[in-house]
């Protein structure tokens, strides 16, 4: 059905109007022009009169926050939505006292060498128990088997177990074979004088050097390969010994108030993470050497070692001796045997022919 647009009533006496618009009661709606044709169509006719409710549909609604669409709720702060957390990297290893005792290690960057003199920092080997057998020949006897000495202070031969390469080696005191055997300073001393070792006291770092917690009679040539480096840097090729060699470093820098680096650190962890219940070690105390001509049952299986390149007497040539041992180690010449380019009395302490032994 076709109806015309409607005529706007005339005003009326007792109620308000408007230019244009439509009546419900005593209240006039205006409408505007666009929304005429709109406003019949839904009417029908324009003489029908519209209701409040409909007119009010058709125009433009203003926003309001009514009308704004909530955003999808966030989850409830009393029930959290469940994130798996991301193991830690100490996650995963088992808990054992050299892992404890690490952490309560201080972390620090590598120090100076700075003022750095081997012998003039931490001395000599000592004859600490006052047995005649000085701080050397005291680790030989506790770490080789099958020990023979003639006089009962210098050990002059016997058997060692290496830990760090698991083979058997047969020691004999002399020129061209005590560096076959030599002792390790499990920490170090370079590395300790990196690590806080300068604000020792003299007395501490003296017992520092000759601490049997620290020493351990080892192959020569192995030893040379790992000079001053910490667990980051170097580890014994037997793997099996890597346990109680990093325990054994984390209890000497805990005695002694030393630090580790972040990488040392990190690398020590990564060999406790395969030590299940490690224990710290306490060191093994010197015991007395047997008497003049006394010799244990030799180790079966011992075997001699071949001296280091460059050790035995093949030690680099140099004019004149050197100056302390601690030069003759960083120019990589110790041990020096007697005969040899850069050797000197004044640096064989124990007068067995071979200087700066370890």
């Amino acid at each position: 059905m076709s109806c015309a647009p409607p005529s706007p009533p005339g005003p009326q006496k007792t109620e308000f109007t408007s230019r244009r618009g439509f009546r419900r009661g005593k209240w006039l709606v205006a409408v505007p022009a666009h929304l005429t044709m709109a406003v019949s169509v839904l009417v029908g006719c324009a003489s029908e009169i519209l209701p409040l409710d409909l007119v009010a549909a058709a125009l433009p609604q203003p926003p309001t926050s009514a009308a704004t669409p909530a955003p999808s709720p966030s989850p409830s702060r009393a029930e959290p939505t469940a994130v798996s957390a991301s193991p830690t990297p100490e996650a995963d290893i088992p808990s054992s006292e050299a892992l404890e005792a690490l952490e309560r290690l201080p972390v620090a960057a590598r120090g100076s060498m700075a003022g750095y003199d081997r012998e003039a920092k931490f001395g000599d080997w000592i004859d600490a128990d006052g047995d005649c057998a000085n701080t050397r020949d005291e680790v030989l006897h506790r770490d080789l088997t099958g020990t023979s000495s003639d006089d009962g202070c210098t050990v002059v031969s016997g058997f060692l177990d290496d830990p760090y390469t698991g083979r058997a080696i047969r020691f004999t005191r002399g020129v061209a074979t005590s560096s076959d055997v030599q002792i390790d300073h499990v920490v170090s001393v370079g590395n300790a004088w990196v690590s806080g070792a300068p604000g020792l006291l003299p007395s501490e770092r003296e017992e520092f050097y000759n601490d049997p917690l620290n020493l351990l009679a080892v192959d020569g040539p192995t030893n040379g390969t790992k000079s001053d480096s910490p667990a980051d840097e170097w580890l014994p090729p037997e793997e099996s010994f890597h346990c109680e060699y990093v325990a054994t470093q984390i209890a000497v820098k805990a005695k002694y108030d030393l630090s580790v680096t972040a990488s040392e650190k990190e690398a020590m962890i990564d060999v406790l993470s395969e030590c299940p219940g490690q224990e710290l070690p306490t060191g093994i105390p010197f015991g007395a050497l047997p008497g003049g001509g006394t010799t244990q049952d030799p180790a079966p299986g011992g075997e001699t070692a071949s001296p280091a390149p460059g050790q035995g007497t093949t030690s680099p040539a140099l004019s004149g001796s050197y100056r302390d041992c601690d030069e003759a180690w960083g120019a990589g010449a110790a041990p020096l045997p007697s005969g040899s380019p850069g050797y000197a009395p004044a640096l064989d302490g124990d007068g067995d022919g071979v200087a700066c032994e370890g």
